[in-house]
């Protein structure tokens, strides 16, 4: 396996690229990455402008850009356009795999960040995974669902979702980012959707509006029984040993590691204020 740039964040925040007032903002939220998209949140007549407006260097969080897919009029400048900004990576939308798409990620300045979202995308998932300077899958589940004509429930996208996690785990890749809930004000479903995606193998979870930053987040973090249980795994030794009355040994003392490296700080209560001061306002991307 080929060593890439590892991209661990787990909640990255959509925000349309021709709106620069909400770069500090979505920076700001509780995110751990920002995506400056110029692909479906900017329409034809203002992808100029928002290919202008792009830079970095505002808050801590890395910073990502996802460009028009390839064979669309405008894919080629946007991949100039990443150039001497310091992008922490680029999302290319519809992956598939091919000579095209081989290229493009060879010449890439930054690493890439696959966005799967076709039947076609998810037959080549693996050797998307395996293409040079790919970083990351990502589940275009949306768009996905739109092209194989299937409804967007669990039952439906359950093998899409297994696929995409087993496909980063051969390619040694960081687990793969789940697709957008397109729910704003149901923290509860948003959360039990980060829930579901994170069972599966998921690393993280696409938000398009701060307001799901929250519950993205209580979803992916383990609950206290977890913490508990996982806690009181690792402290039984090595070897085969007895907790609770279930036997315990490497492996299950492995998922306890995950289980507890997978606490997440709180946001400050002045992201999560900000969060909910923002909620008004139109989500960045679908």
């Amino acid at each position: 396996m080929v060593t890439r740039p590892v991209l661990p964040f787990a909640i990255p925040l959509f925000v349309p690229a021709d709106r620069p007032e909400r770069f500090e903002k979505a920076a700001a939220a509780g995110a751990d990455a920002v995506i400056l998209d110029l692909e479906d949140a900017v329409a034809a007549d203002a992808k100029d402008a928002a290919r202008a407006a792009l830079r970095s260097g505002f808050g801590s969080v890395p910073i990502i850009v996802r460009v028009n897919g390839l064979g669309t009029p405008w894919h080629a400048a946007d991949m100039a356009a990443l150039a001497g900004h310091g992008f922490a990576a680029v999302m290319v939308p519809k992956a598939e795999a091919g000579e095209p798409f081989s290229s493009l990620c060879g010449a890439s300045p930054v690493p890439v960040v696959a966005l799967v979202e076709s039947a076609r995308g998810l037959a080549d998932a693996r050797r998307i995974a395996e293409t040079s300077n790919v970083t990351r899958l990502a589940f275009g589940s949306i768009d996905f669902c739109a092209d194989i004509g299937c409804m967007h429930t669990r039952d439906a996208l359950l093998v899409a979702r297994s696929e995409l996690v087993l496909a980063s785990r051969l390619a040694g890749l960081v687990a793969p980012v789940d697709g957008v809930t397109t729910s704003i004000g149901d923290a509860g479903a948003i959360s039990a959707d980060a829930r579901h995606a994170l069972d599966l193998g998921f690393g993280g979870k696409l938000a398009i509006h701060p307001r799901q930053i929250v519950p993205i987040r209580a979803g992916l973090a383990p609950d206290e029984a977890e913490i508990a249980w996982a806690r009181k795994v690792l402290a039984s030794g090595d070897g085969a040993a007895a907790v609770d009355g279930a036997m315990v040994d490497e492996p299950v003392r492995i998922r306890a590691r995950t289980i507890l490296s997978r606490q997440m700080e709180p946001p400050p209560g002045g992201l999560i204020r900000q969060a909910k001061d923002d909620c008004h306002e139109d989500p960045g991307a679908r």
